[in-house]
C-alpha cells in the first residue's frame, strides 16, 4: 500500500469518527453501533480496504485501550466486588466457552469439541466500551459501572488462554486437562505477577522525571513495556497490562505531579477516543471477508452454528447472573457490597443483591467487540498434519455475527433499556459526597495553615498566611451552602438555584473578559505569545473547575 493511500485512509478514518462521534452526541446513539455500522457501509464500496491483522490488534490495539481503561477504573471498588467480577470474567467466560464447544460437536456436523470452545473462548469476553460509554451517559449507578468495568478488564486474559489451549487441543499437539488447568494459572498468576512489578518499576522513573512531557512519555510506553514482558515470559500480556493500569492509576496522585495527571490524562482520553472509533470502523470491515468463506458450508449447518454461538452468548449471560443472585446466603456472591462501620467501631460488610432491574441491565451489557475478532483471527491456517483447521471459516463467520448482533442490536437498546427500568444513579448524593470531601479537603487545608502560623518561621508572612486563609475560607461557606442545597434534594437530581447559576454566569463573563484583554496585549505587542499561552493555561485552569455547561 502507497503512502499517499496509507495517509487518505487514515485521515478519511478520523474524519469518520468525528462525524459518527458528532451524530452520537446529536441523536443519543452509541457511537460504537454506528461506526460499526459504517465500517460495513465502507467496506461494500469501491476502493481499498483494510483487513484486521490480530497480531497488530493484539499487540499495538489492545494494551493501550486496556491500559486506558485501567486507569480510569477503580481499584478500591474493584477489589470490593472482586468476587463479582471473577465470577463473570474467568467463571462465565470459561462455562460460554465450554458450552459453546458441547454445542458444536453435538449439533454441528463434523465440528470437534476443541474447534467449538476455541469458538467460545473467542466471543465469550464482553467488550465493555459500548456498554459504559452510553451507560455513563444515562447515569447508570456506580455499582453498576464498577462491575461492567471490572468484567471487562479481567475477562480477556481468561478468554486468550482457553483459546490458546484450545487451538493446541484442535492442532493435534496433544492435550490434557492438568497440564490446561497448570497452564492457565501459571499464566493467569505470572501476568499478575509482571502487571505489579512493571507499575512499581515505573515510580522511580516519574520521580526522576517529573516533568509532564517526560511523565507523559513513560506512561504512553508503560502498556507495551507491560505487554512485551510478559509475553517474552510466557505469561498473559493482557492481565499485566491491567494490573499494571490498576496499580498506577490507584497510586497516581501519590506517584504524579499535578501537571502530569493533567496531561497524561488528556493524552490517553484522546488515545482512547481514536483507538475506540478505528476498532469499530475496523469490526464493521471484516464482513466481507468473513462471508466469502461461506461457500462451503450448506444453510443448515450455518444456520445451526450461528443459533448456538448467539443463543449461548445472548442466553447464558442472564441465566448466569439469576442463578448466582439466587445461591444460599452462605455462598452468595458479594455484589456491590460496601464497607461501612458497625455500632462497635469495626467494619462490617453490607451485602445488596442484584435487583432484577440491574440483572437485565448487566446482561444486555455484554456486547462483544474487536477482542473476538482479532481472537478468532488467529486461529491457524493448517493443523500439525498440514490439514486445513477444522470449519475455520465458519468459526469466522460465527464470532463476526456474536459481535454484530450484541455490538448493534444489544448497542443500539441498551440506553433505552436503561431508562425504561429506571435505573439512574443519585446524581444528588454524588454531589453531596464531592462537597463534603471538598470541605473536608479545604479544612484540612486551614488546619495546615494554623500550624504554619504557630511556628512563627521569619519567612513566614502573616499577610500572605492571612490572605491564603481568607480563600480557604470563602471556599469552605460556599461548600456548605452548597451542601445545604443538596441535603433537601429530592428525586436524586441535582438542584440549580439562580443564585448558584448565576454566580456561575458571572465568573465565565469574568474570564471571558480576562481572556480578551489578554489577545488586545498580544495583538497590539505589549506581550508575547509566549507569555499569552501562560497565561491563558491559568485562566484554562481556573475554567476548568467550574462544572460544565448543561
Amino acid at each position: 500500500m502507497h503512502v499517499e493511500t496509507l495517509l487518505l485512509l487514515v485521515l478519511g478514518a478520523v474524519a469518520l469518527i468525528v462525524a459518527v462521534r458528532w451524530v452520537a452526541d446529536r441523536t443519543g446513539l452509541p457511537a460504537a453501533a454506528l461506526l460499526t455500522l459504517t465500517g460495513i457501509a465502507y467496506a461494500y464500496l469501491p476502493g481499498p480496504n483494510v483487513v484486521l491483522d490480530p497480531e497488530l490488534v493484539l499487540t499495538l490495539v489492545l494494551p493501550p485501550l486496556l491500559y486506558s481503561a485501567a486507569l480510569d477504573s477503580s481499584l478500591t471498588a474493584i477489589r470490593r466486588n472482586l468476587r463479582t467480577v471473577v465470577s463473570l470474567s474467568v467463571l462465565l467466560v470459561t462455562a460460554t466457552a465450554l458450552l459453546i464447544g458441547v454445542g458444536f460437536a453435538l449439533f454441528v456436523a463434523g465440528a470437534t469439541l476443541a474447534a467449538g470452545i476455541a469458538l467460545g473462548a473467542a466471543v465469550a469476553p464482553p467488550d465493555p466500551v459500548a456498554a459504559l460509554a452510553v451507560g455513563r451517559r444515562v447515569g447508570l449507578p456506580p455499582r453498576l459501572v464498577t462491575l461492567i468495568q471490572g468484567e471487562g478488564l479481567l475477562n480477556d486474559a481468561t478468554a486468550l488462554t482457553i483459546l490458546s489451549v484450545a487451538v493446541t487441543a484442535a492442532r493435534g499437539d496433544g492435550f490434557s486437562t492438568p497440564a490446561a488447568l497448570g497452564q492457565f494459572l501459571v499464566v493467569a498468576a505470572g501476568g499478575v505477577a509482571v502487571g505489579v512489578f512493571v507499575a512499581h518499576a515505573v515510580r522511580p522513573l516519574r520521580r526522576i522525571r517529573r516533568d509532564p512531557l517526560s511523565s507523559n512519555a513513560i506512561s504512553l510506553a508503560t502498556p507495551f513495556v507491560a505487554y512485551l514482558l510478559a509475553e517474552t515470559v510466557h505469561v498473559s500480556g493482557v492481565l499485566a497490562v491491567v494490573v499494571a493500569g490498576l496499580v498506577i492509576g490507584h497510586n497516581n496522585p501519590s506517584w504524579a505531579s499535578g501537571a502530569s495527571r493533567l496531561q497524561t490524562e488528556a493524552v490517553w482520553r484522546l488515545v482512547a477516543f481514536l483507538l475506540e472509533g478505528v476498532v469499530f470502523l475496523l469490526i464493521g470491515q471484516q464482513l466481507p471477508a468473513v462471508i466469502s468463506g461461506l461457500g462451503q458450508y450448506d444453510t443448515g449447518t450455518v444456520v445451526t452454528a450461528a443459533s448456538i454461538t448467539v443463543g449461548v452468548v445472548l442466553l447464558l449471560r442472564p441465566l448466569w447472573l439469576w442463578l448466582t443472585e439466587h445461591l444460599p446466603q452462605s455462598l452468595h456472591t458479594r455484589l456491590g457490597g460496601e464497607d461501612v462501620a458497625g455500632q462497635d467501631g469495626d467494619p462490617r460488610t453490607v451485602l445488596q443483591r442484584l435487583t432484577g432491574g440491574e440483572i437485565a441491565v448487566l446482561s444486555w451489557a455484554g456486547t462483544r467487540g474487536v477482542i473476538s475478532l482479532a481472537a478468532i483471527f488467529t486461529l491457524p491456517l493448517t493443523t500439525e498434519t498440514g490439514a486445513p483447521f477444522p470449519d475455520r471459516d465458519l468459526l469466522l463467520f460465527c464470532a463476526f455475527l456474536a459481535v454484530l448482533v450484541t455490538l448493534v442490536g444489544q448497542g443500539l437498546t441498551f440506553a433505552p433499556l436503561v431508562r425504561a427500568l429506571g435505573l439512574r444513579a443519585d446524581e444528588a448524593d454524588q454531589a453531596r459526597l464531592r462537597n463534603e470531601a471538598r470541605a473536608a479537603s479545604v479544612e484540612a487545608g486551614l488546619r495546615r495553615l494554623d500550624e504554619l502560623a504557630a511556628e512563627q518561621h521569619d519567612h513566614v508572612d502573616d499577610d500572605a498566611i492571612e490572605a491564603i486563609r481568607s480563600q480557604l475560607q470563602g471556599r469552605l461557606d460556599r461548600y456548605r451552602r452548597r451542601l445545604d442545597v443538596l441535603q433537601g434534594a429530592e428525586g436524586g437530581e441535582v438542584p440549580m438555584s439562580p443564585q448558584y447559576e448565576a454566580a456561575l454566569r458571572v465568573r465565565r463573563a469574568v474570564l471571558t473578559a480576562q481572556r480578551e484583554e489578554l489577545l488586545h496585549w498580544r495583538d497590539v505587542g505589549r506581550l508575547p505569545d509566549e507569555g499569552l499561552r501562560r497565561l491563558e493555561r491559568e485562566l484554562d485552569h481556573e475554567e476548568g473547575r467550574l462544572p460544565a455547561r448543561g
